[in-house]
């Protein structure tokens, strides 16, 4: 688990140890090292974590993922629960 505080600002990736597996509801989520799974619940927020791969922050990988502005905020809590179960995490670039 990551002790950082989820920030919007900065840029984030899928950790290298999670892989998504696609699914009709969204995705299931495997961690190869904590063998831990879990659901991304709708298909847009698999959209967004896989945007922010390419994107310069958590912000524009909503926008890139085409999230409605007034989901925002939800969005950005959900990224903030992802960042904090290890299955997202900050880009050294």
């Amino acid at each position: 688990m990551s002790t950082e505080v989820f920030a919007p600002d900065r840029p984030y990736r899928l950790s290298p140890s999670v892989a998504l597996r696609p699914e009709p509801f969204g995705a299931l989520v495997y961690d190869f090292t904590t063998r831990k799974l879990s659901f991304l619940k709708t298909r847009l927020l698999v959209d967004v974590v896989r945007a922010l791969e390419d994107a310069s922050d958590a912000r524009d990988a909503l926008r890139s993922a085409e999230v409605p502005a007034d989901d925002h905020d939800r969005y950005l809590d959900a990224l903030a629960g992802l960042a904090s179960a290890g299955t997202i995490e900050v880009r050294g670039d």
